[in-house]
């Protein structure tokens, strides 16, 4: 039998307090110092190796947890030691995470590079993640500058690993690394609670989280992402204008924010298994992320000076396709949350 999900809403629900919190922070904290134990014993920031890069990952993970759950409930929270905590421990994992960044995005351009460009006749319609694709352009033309756009942007995501990795190595030689890790080493044993903490409901601030989640979910074209996808996101193209997307931002806020969601219902749902709806919903959201951020280094690197124009034609093609990834993603993001708020009345 499926295990059930405490509802933040539900007055009959079982009360849980400041506890669990504590409770939660503590057992992350523990998790934080056991990554940094395992990442230090395989050659730390300077280790390329897969224990390494799992230890990497860990500390994010637990990094994320704690600095979430001190956003959620920081009303149960000393809030001088709450706010100064908070941006640390996102400076640490925003820092950590940029190199698998990189390492991701390249691997994901130079897959559709051969993806686009390979042997194999293209069909009428293609399938990408979630519906129907335009039929894509004439491969002769796409395969002369897919190999020296696969060069170029390996030359520019390599470097941009290369100085993350820098980045990360510093970060975590720093005494703002020390700083940090010392702080969450106390957290490990001693969490501090308001006095008010230990008979606290934590359910209306878990509550809170989802109704800005529903808020800002409730803000997006739903109803353009109905459609598999959406011409309107590819107006921008490969302008000039080097800004963001102006789609994207809401979309990666609803990211964020569901992310904080699900942290805040871990704390409530001690040991029981994470929702599979919201994983989904997530990992829609994490597609998305990773789609847009590659159609922006597309754009850039069409962007080099100088380049031949087969090579910036393959990079044009290369952007639109991650551009319909991203709208793929939307569409699959959409399915996922209909399903969690059918499931959820």
């Amino acid at each position: 039998m499926a295990q059930q999900h405490l509802d933040p809403t539900d007055p009959t629900a079982e009360v849980v307090t400041g506890d669990a919190l504590a409770g939660y922070l503590r057992t992350h904290a523990t998790e934080f110092l056991r990554a940094l134990r395992l990442h230090r014993e395989t050659g730390g920031a300077t280790g390329s190796g897969e224990e390494s890069v799992d230890a990497a990952r860990a500390l994010r993970r637990s990094a994320r947890r704690i600095s979430g759950s001190l956003h959620t409930y920081r009303p149960l929270l000393d809030p001088a030691w709450s706010e100064s905590m908070r941006p640390e421990l996102a400076w640490l994992s925003g820092t950590l995470a940029l190199e698998h960044a990189y390492e991701a995005r390249l691997e994901r351009l130079l897959q559709a590079l051969h993806r686009l460009s390979g042997a194999a006749a293209f069909p009428e319609q293609v399938t990408v993640s979630g519906g129907p694709a335009a039929a894509p352009p004439e491969r002769g033309n796409l395969t002369v500058g897919a190999a020296k756009a696969g060069a170029l942007l390996d030359r520019q995501l390599t470097l941009a690993r290369t100085r993350a990795h820098s980045t990360a190595l510093q970060a975590l030689g720093s005494s703002r690394f020390h700083a940090v890790a010392d702080k969450v080493a106390v957290l490990a044993s001693e969490v501090p609670l308001t006095p008010t903490a230990a008979t606290t409901d934590l359910r209306p601030l878990a509550g809170a989280a989802r109704e800005r989640l529903t808020d800002a979910i409730t803000a997006l074209p739903l109803l353009t992402a109905g459609h598999p996808y959406n011409a309107e996101a590819l107006i921008h193209g490969l302008s000039p204008d080097p800004s963001p997307h102006p789609q994207d931002g809401p979309w990666h806020q609803v990211r964020l924010l569901l992310r904080l969601h699900r942290y805040a219902r871990e704390v409530l749902d001690a040991g029981t298994p994470v929702d599979v709806r919201l994983l989904t919903a997530g990992q829609a959201l994490n597609r998305h992320r990773d789609a847009s951020e590659a159609a922006a280094a597309a754009a850039q690197a069409a962007r080099t000076p100088r380049i031949a124009p087969a090579t910036a034609y393959a990079l044009g093609v290369l952007h639109a396709d991650q551009r319909h990834e991203v709208e793929a993603a939307r569409f699959a993001f959409q399915r996922a949350w209909q399903r969690e708020a059918v499931e959820t009345v």
